[in-house]
């Protein structure tokens, strides 16, 4: 009678770990995944660090030429063109406005 209910808890035994080994070669399978998924995100995010330090090394760059170009190009101030009035030839003599070339 010892010997039986010895036997039927190494057969429950046998089985729990059967189950414990199927659970643990699933979690292997579901870790090497998430693991190659981490590499393969992790992959993702350096490069879009290099492209964004490109990006601002470029914004940067711009920046700077549009400086430079500021401060070497002489500075262009017009003056708008002179306006005079002058009297029209025609019937009514009301002032026209009339442009003057510098």
């Amino acid at each position: 009678e010892k010997n039986l209910k010895l036997e039927e808890k190494i057969t429950k035994l046998q089985q729990q770990n059967e189950e414990l080994r199927a659970r643990i070669e699933k979690n292997t399978v579901i870790t090497r995944q998430l693991s190659k998924e981490n590499a393969n995100l992790q992959e993702y995010v350096e490069k879009e660090m290099e492209e964004k330090k490109k990006l601002s090394k470029t914004n940067e760059e711009l920046l700077w030429k549009l400086q430079e170009e500021d401060v070497t190009s002489p500075v262009k101030l017009q003056s708008p063109p002179s306006t005079s009035f002058h009297r029209c030839p025609s019937r009514n003599s009301s002032p026209a406005k009339v442009r003057t070339l510098q």
